[in-house]
């Protein structure tokens, strides 16, 4: 594994995201796909107005926003269209400025589960996304990321207005999701995907074991794959953003430091995925090294918080990196001060 040198943004492109962030979530249901255009058609003998967008790449769509003389409603679909270009235009500086930006598909599903209330209500971006985010959450440069995968998880019963379906959810997106069909065909689905071998797959998880057991759940009409210590991982999720497409989502995060003792917990259990192991492995030094930098405390608690085989594993996996000279000199000085290393 090749050692990574974090960065920090400038001040300037740090504030820029903060901004953006704090407006975001601020602003509550956001517009999905591009911000389009209004066009006024008659409808049954009368004007009225449509927002003509973009839902997904490829898909023209038209929401109806009301009749000609319904001037309040056209006025806030205007404030929103506006709103949501000037967030395409501050998403598209901040790739450039070297910001971690996931894909459209990946935008279409999160504001899809925005808009229900899936975040707001306990749901939890994991995995790769989740580390592209607090790459962004820290304003760590670093190399860019990519996934296919958007990984959620639920710690415990989600807080819904109304239950939901989540498939009819992430069908609503206009995307072509079907389940993917667990090994045991007496088992319930836990994932969906896009059709193609690379196509977008979004997979469910909660505590649990064993590794990979169905949980049930039941506010959404769907089921979990179970993963062990995911109880430590989400005990402190925190609001963030993600940033995909044009969008900047609210979603909620697990704790930095908790997702690096995880990760190097995962990197040691994984077996027969060596790539996805060194995935995890290279993400949690990047984001440890970072903490180590910036936010120390943070890092340390979370240690001291971890179950035992959570600590056991990471040990593990940090003497094998230390003695491959894998770490950063700044995280492994810390983590020696600590009596981590």
């Amino acid at each position: 594994m090749i050692k990574q040198k974090v960065r920090l943004q400038e001040l300037a492109f740090r504030t820029q995201y903060a901004e953006l962030k704090e407006r975001v979530l601020a602003e509550g249901k956001l517009l999905a796909g591009t911000p389009g255009s209004l066009k006024l058609r008659e409808k049954s003998g009368y004007p009225h107005w449509y927002r003509c967008y973009y839902s997904v790449p490829g898909k023209p769509k038209e929401e109806h926003v009301g009749a000609d003389h319904e001037q309040s409603a056209l006025h806030a679909m205007q404030q929103k269209m506006e709103f949501s270009a000037w967030v395409e235009r501050q998403v598209r500086s901040l790739r450039q400025l070297g910001f971690q930006v996931a894909d459209k598909e990946t935008a279409r599903v999160l504001v899809e589960l925005h808009n229900r209330g899936l975040f707001s209500g306990g749901l939890v971006l994991v995995g790769t996304l989740a580390y592209m985010a607090w790459l962004n959450e820290l304003g760590i440069i670093s190399a860019s990321a990519r996934t296919h995968d958007v990984d959620l998880a639920r710690a415990r019963t989600l807080k819904l207005a109304l239950p939901l379906s989540f498939l009819e959810t992430l069908r609503n997106t206009d995307l072509p999701f079907v389940p993917v069909p667990a090994l045991d065909p007496r088992q319930p689905s836990t994932s969906v995907k896009l059709p193609g071998a690379q196509a977008l797959r979004i997979d469910v998880l909660a505590p649990g074991r064993p590794i990979g057991a169905p949980i049930p759940i039941p506010e959404i009409e769907w089921s979990a794959q179970a993963v062990p210590h995911f109880d430590y991982l989400l005990a402190e999720a925190v609001p963030a953003a993600a940033l995909a497409g044009g969008h900047c989502i609210p979603v909620r995060l697990p704790g930095a430091g908790r997702f690096v003792w995880h990760k190097l917990y995962s990197s040691s259990v994984r077996t027969g995925f060596p790539e996805k192991a060194a995935k995890d492995m290279q993400q949690a030094t990047v984001l440890a090294d970072a903490l180590a930098a910036h936010e120390p405390v943070e890092l340390l608690s979370s240690w001291n918080e971890a179950p035992a085989e959570v600590k056991d594993k990471a040990s593990y996996r940090l003497a094998l990196l230390s003695q491959q000279s894998a770490l950063p000199d700044n995280l492994r000085a810390m983590l020696r001060e600590a009596a981590i290393l």
